[in-house]
């Protein structure tokens, strides 16, 4: 890409500014300036195509772009000097007018002259290269053939099939590559995709229809197959028009060729009169006509709403993009990535020229290629054509590569990591810093959304609502995907209900991005697969401070020995990965006097005893720890107090009574901790004392801690409380009557406390909660006398079988929302 484009792109936008501000202000060179700017903008639309397809001009274009920029500029110098002269003086702005004309037609010479012949040159040069490929085709074909032939085994059999599969071959070839658009359908199952679209076009309820998926997946392939299936094409009477929008889309001649099919007018350009469609054309009325327009390549919202509000009646919309559009989709339909059995046959063909893994080939070590893919057909592509022909060594570098998320040659940057890369160009600074920290966690693996939140919240400096705000564009340009529990998105929904998941191929980008430059100047210093020991480049600049503000370390069991020297002095976060019984906490952390957020996760078979917990000691700023699978460490009365912890999350691990008051006092150490959670701790059968006397507390959420049976007495020490979470404790058959002294809760969750009989006689006390949410509490057979003076009190959630006792309230308080909901049944867990 020429430098001389971006100058163009710059000085036309500054020059369409100014041009716009005098149509609007100016009285005499309104009319010269329009003219000038819809010149303008025609060059600035054509600059900014060329700039996005990545192509070189040659120097005497270059050159030519120039003078045109200097003719610019003088275009910005007088409009300068117009905004500047007085409206009233006449003869100035009859001179000033006359300038613009003059610079209006010397752009116009250049656009409608030197620019229309250098287009029909490269026209020309495509055709006579196009003919040099079919002629290096025919070629091909016409020696196969011969060969075939020599070999004398007869006719039919396997011979014919290899005939047959070698055109097919050579026509994908010509379509696009093995690395492009086209390409081969071997295997690649498009059946179940061109079913589900089939049937939602079908729907007469439906008129806009969306395919999504990430970039690579067969979106556009599978666009192409639903515009020429026979049942289509007989649904739709062969009233149908393929569009390809594009990223620098000229909106007024995608809308002057959706106008034209409508109305049955193919001539109909830009420059024709645009007839008004509420629901008429020009005043004649369309009758409904059965009619399909599919837009390909769709980037923006702001390019999509026009064109999907010229729909004519009868009309159905299919949009083909890597985002979701909610505002616009009606229903969509997510592009799966491949099956193994058909990842496998789309790699061999790439990398063998053949649809199965041919005998000479190391098997197991193309399988494990095959893997890093993850069913994405653009890398099964890329990746299987950039290893054909090369050798068993070559191989099993590109596979050590590709599980360190590294591209391994040039062809996998630039055709699959490049253009995976155009998704994230187009989002925002801050929205860009969130993706790249995605490659901090392991591939394969649920990222709990809490921790990414925390982390968010620390790094970036912004709150929880706009980082779950930032996780949901992410999902909707598919560059995540949520996986939510069935209460997500309500009022007082915790955020480790929800986990994240990344396609590899895009946590390998972010992995790419973030490995930009000297590795002790990145802000990202991630290890990106576990490994013995730390990389051995991280030892080797071990001698000078790291930038990181983000840390991601991943191995197995560490001693104190394993350990190198390491200056992080501005690291935020530090997340610990591991898989043993035994783990050494780095002797570095206690160098670390920015660490804001503590990530320590297990994902070995049992829980991990942590030494050198005494570093923690060191870690005066920490915000937020989550400890996971690990038992809980034991923390001194003489533990320094840490003011400005925030938040603890305990998952999966052994409590082994370290929260006790006789071992701990929790106030002291953690005098401001607002939100406690301790999920799936088995081991933990009645609350700690120590935990009742944390008045800083407003949420504690005990979640499915399957061996608890009582809550100590206590609870009304926590004052400040205002959420509590008790749910999935399938022991415990009661509630503490201190509970109804919690003044300022507002949100009560008990639900799968299948055991819980009933609620406390005081409730009608909690005069703050404006939710309960009892699901699954089927012993609950009345309520208190006291539950209708919950003032507060906006929503129930329920079964069926307990909604009953609370009809005496709903009829006495019509504003309560009482809601049913039926049981769920889920096996989700069993992911991890």
């Amino acid at each position: 890409m020429a430098v001389t484009d971006f100058f163009v792109g710059e000085i036309a936008t500054e020059l369409i500014k100014m041009l716009t501000q005098i149509v609007r202000k100016s009285i005499v060179c309104k009319s010269s300036a329009g003219r000038l700017l819809a010149i303008v903008e025609q060059l600035y639309n054509i600059t900014q195509e060329i700039k996005y397809s990545g192509v070189e001009l040659p120097e005497a274009r270059q050159f030519r772009l120039d003078q045109v920029s200097e003719e610019m500029k003088r275009g910005i110098e007088l409009c300068q000097k117009i905004k500047n002269s007085s409206r009233w003086n006449a003869y100035k702005s009859l001179q000033y007018a006359k300038k613009l004309e003059k610079i209006e037609k010397s752009i116009n010479r250049f656009i409608q002259g030197e620019m229309q012949l250098n287009m029909w040159a490269d026209i020309h040069q495509i055709n006579f290269r196009s003919m040099e490929r079919f002629d290096r085709v025919d070629g091909s074909m016409r020696s196969l053939e011969q060969q075939v032939t020599e070999m004398r085994i007869g006719s039919g059999g396997w011979v014919q099939d290899a005939v047959q599969f070698q055109e097919q071959l050579g026509q994908s070839m010509l379509e696009g590559g093995l690395g492009g658009r086209g390409g081969p359908n071997v295997g690649v199952g498009l059946e179940v995709g061109k079913r589900k679209v089939r049937e939602m076009l079908g729907r007469n309820d439906l008129g806009i229809v969306g395919i999504v998926g990430i970039g690579g997946s067969g979106k556009t392939t599978l666009a192409k197959e639903i515009f020429k299936d026979d049942q289509v094409k007989g649904y739709f009477d062969d009233k149908m028009l393929f569009l390809t929008v594009s990223q620098s889309p000229n909106i007024d001649n995608l809308k002057a060729k959706m106008y034209g099919f409508l109305m049955g007018n193919d001539s109909m350009t830009s420059y024709d009169r645009m007839p008004p469609w509420i629901p008429q054309y020009g005043g004649r009325t369309l009758d409904p006509v059965q009619s399909l327009i599919v837009l390909d390549d769709v980037w923006k919202l702001k390019d999509l709403e026009p064109l999907v509000n010229i729909k004519g009646p009868g009309c159905k919309i299919l949009v083909v993009s890597r985002f979701r559009f909610p505002t616009i989709f009606q229903v969509h339909y997510e592009v799966e990535c491949l099956r193994d059995d058909e990842a496998i046959t789309l790699f061999c063909l790439s990398a063998f020229e053949q649809t199965s893994i041919p005998p000479e080939a190391n098997e197991n070590l193309v399988k494990q290629v095959v893997n890093e893919c993850k069913g994405l057909p653009l890398a099964l592509k890329v990746i299987g054509a950039s290893l054909r022909d090369q050798p068993e060594m070559y191989w099993e570098s590109a596979r050590n590569r590709l599980q360190r998320g590294q591209p391994f040659c040039d062809s996998h940057e630039i055709n699959l990591l490049e253009r995976m890369k155009i998704s994230f160009d187009h989002l925002e600074k801050k929205v860009k810093e969130c993706f790249l920290d995605l490659g901090s966690f392991p591939e394969d693996r649920r990222i709990p959304l809490d921790i990414l939140i925390n982390m968010w919240v620390e790094v970036h400096d912004i709150n929880e609502q706009d980082a779950f705000l930032i996780l949901v564009e992410l999902s909707n340009k598919n560059l995540v995907s949520l996986i939510k529990n069935s209460r997500v998105g309500e009022i007082y929904s915790s955020y480790y209900e929800v986990f994240v998941i990344q396609h590899d191929v895009l946590r390998d980008l972010a992995l790419h991005l973030s490995n930009q430059g000297e590795i002790y100047e990145r802000e990202r210093l991630v290890m990106p697969k576990r490994e013995a020991e730390l990389p051995r480049e991280w030892e080797r600049y071990s001698d000078r401070p790291f930038n990181a503000r983000i840390v991601s370390i991943h191995t197995g069991e560490m001693s104190e020995m394993d350990w190198p020297r390491m200056e992080l002095p501005k690291a935020e976060v530090l997340i610990l990965n591991f898989a043993s019984n035994e783990y050494f906490l780095p002797p570095f952390i206690e160098d670390m006097p920015k660490l804001r957020a503590l990530i320590v996760i297990n994902q070995g078979t049992s829980n991990a005893v942590l030494r050198n917990f005494s570093v923690f000691n060191s870690l005066v700023n920490l915000r937020s720890l989550w400890l996971e699978k690990v038992n809980v460490p034991h923390l001194s009365n003489t533990t320094i107090p840490f003011t400005k912890m925030r938040k603890i999350s305990l998952i999966l691990c052994k409590i082994n009574n370290s929260l006790d008051h006789s071992v701990v006092d929790l106030p002291q150490i953690f005098p401001c901790l607002s939100d406690l959670t301790i999920d799936h701790c088995d081991d933990l059968t009645e609350l700690p004392s120590s935990i009742c006397s944390m008045q800083s507390l407003k949420s504690l959420s005990i979640t499915n801690c399957h061996g608890l049976k009582k809550l100590r007495p206590g609870l009304e020490q926590l004052t400040n409380l205002e959420i509590l979470r008790i749910y999935a404790c399938p022991n415990l058959r009661a509630l503490p009557p201190g509970i109804c002294e919690l003044r300022c809760l507002k949100y009560l969750d008990i639900s799968q406390c299948v055991n819980l009989a009933k609620l406390p006689d005081r409730i009608g006390n909690l005069m703050s909660l404006e939710k309960i949410d009892m699901r699954e509490c089927s012993q609950v057979r009345y309520l208190p006398k006291s539950a209708s003076g919950l003032q507060s009190l906006r929503s129930v959630i329920c079964d069926e079988e307990v909604s009953p006792v609370w009809r005496d309230v709903v009829r006495a308080r019509p504003c309560l929302n009482l809601q049913v909901v039926e049981k769920c049944f889920t096996l989700d867990w069993l992911d991890e």
